[in-house]
């Protein structure tokens, strides 16, 4: 059974949510069959070629509300599909904020990459291993394989990429753990190495990291730029992967050797308050009750749309 960012914020709303709304309310990540007894609300995770359907608007007609998890997504919707902005509604992610800690004080500088390996790992993996030739204090965790969605065979396209991570000596490689090891982990990193090449629509590894106080580098694309609020070392996206390569190394040295400046440190403490409490799950879930307390029976919902 899948159990990524997706599967794992759907399991923690549901949670937090007061029966007299889940009782009433049927919350899907994906396309499902519907249950009649609720009213359905569709939160979407995905870019537009991975939902077509609702392209057509009977399909969406079907849905009380329809959930997207920041403004970028919205406007790409709007763009590629014609969805209306009022069809749609934004509630940013959450998380349960990463406890006040201290990181390591060795001299050494830990780096961690924590999403799947097609996001940008190819990236990181030989930028990180040429840095090793300059910086002899550098150390990477590795969280990252698809066993996590269940799809192992897919890590058969990286195994080789894999190899390379155990064949480092500066280089950990976990594979997939379970979220709560992961939040572990990054508790002892200093920065978050990103460089990101999937269209991420928001980013749970981003966010978890900026409340751990970890440094983010990562290039200003898809809604990356929008989830971070400008707290990364972000660079210019490029489709050209030399290039964005180059431009990530560029920013990961400076991130390494300026991370000791006070003013750095002054910034991640903002960081980190900013994160906890924008990304709250105790914020958040304010504003899916109040959303999913206000929701209408689509039938009902359209019959009084016509009505006026």
């Amino acid at each position: 059974m899948a159990a990524g960012g997706t599967e794992l914020l759907h399991a923690q709303l549901l949670r937090r949510l007061p029966a007299s709304i889940s009782d009433k309310v049927q919350i899907l990540s994906r396309p499902e069959e519907l249950d009649e007894r609720k009213i359905p609300v569709l939160w979407i995770h995905d870019m537009p070629g991975d939902v077509e359907f609702l392209a057509n608007k009977v399909e969406r007609s079907k849905y009380a509300g329809i959930v997207m998890v920041s403004a970028w997504q919205q406007n790409v919707f709007n763009i590629n599909m014609g969805i209306p902005f009022d069809e749609t509604f934004v509630i940013k992610n959450a998380i349960e904020p990463i406890p006040k800690h201290s990181k390591p004080a060795d001299g050494t500088i830990n780096l961690i990459y924590h999403p799947t390996p097609h996001r940008g790992l190819g990236i990181l993996v030989p930028v990180f291993i040429e840095l090793c030739k300059r910086h002899d204090n550098l150390r990477l965790d590795v969280f990252s394989n698809f066993d996590i969605y269940g799809w192992p065979h897919l890590n058969e396209d990286f195994e080789e990429l894999y190899q390379m991570c155990r064949d480092h000596p500066n280089i950990t490689y976990h594979g997939s753990q379970p979220n709560e090891v992961v939040r572990e982990a990054i508790q002892k990193a200093h920065i978050f190495a990103y460089p990101c090449i999937w269209r991420e629509t928001s980013c749970l590894a981003a966010i978890e990291a900026m409340s751990a106080r970890c440094l983010v580098v990562a290039p200003n694309y898809g809604a990356l730029s929008e989830t971070l609020a400008n707290f990364n070392i972000s660079y210019p996206w490029t489709e050209d992967i030399n290039k964005h390569a180059n431009s990530f190394a560029a920013s990961l040295v400076y991130a390494i050797e300026s991370l000791n400046n006070p003013n750095v440190q002054s910034h991640l403490d903002f960081q980190k308050t900013y994160a906890d409490n924008f990304y709250s799950w105790d914020v958040r879930i304010n504003e899916w009750e109040a959303f999913l307390e206000n929701i209408r029976p689509p039938t009902k919902r359209k019959a009084e749309i016509n009505w006026m």
